[in-house]
């Protein structure tokens, strides 16, 4: 797994708006993603009801909903084991 991003393996809806993932290193968190969910692809997840629909697939190893919107699983991994969206990081150094 060495500089590979583990794995979405579980996904719970906590409320619109907030998963609960688990990574396959085990690495377990919350994260409030509506604001990184922008575009027509994310028009249906972004309701109440089409957000209720997230699951992992397997074989890319995030968070998707129905009609093709995905979330990087590197970027939620980085925000759940730091708390800060990686881009978030490089802004403040410049």
């Amino acid at each position: 797994m060495t500089g590979l991003t583990p794995d979405i393996t579980d996904v719970t809806i906590v409320r619109h708006g907030t998963l609960r993932l688990t990574f396959a290193d085990g690495l377990r968190g919350e994260v409030e993603v509506l604001d990184r969910m922008r575009g027509p692809v994310f028009a249906i997840a972004r309701t109440g009801e089409g957000f209720a629909k997230a699951t992992v697939d397997r074989e890319t190893g995030t968070v998707v909903w129905p009609g093709g919107a995905d979330l990087a699983p590197d970027t939620l991994y980085e925000r759940v084991r730091t708390g800060a969206w990686p881009e978030a990081s490089l802004r403040t150094r410049s």
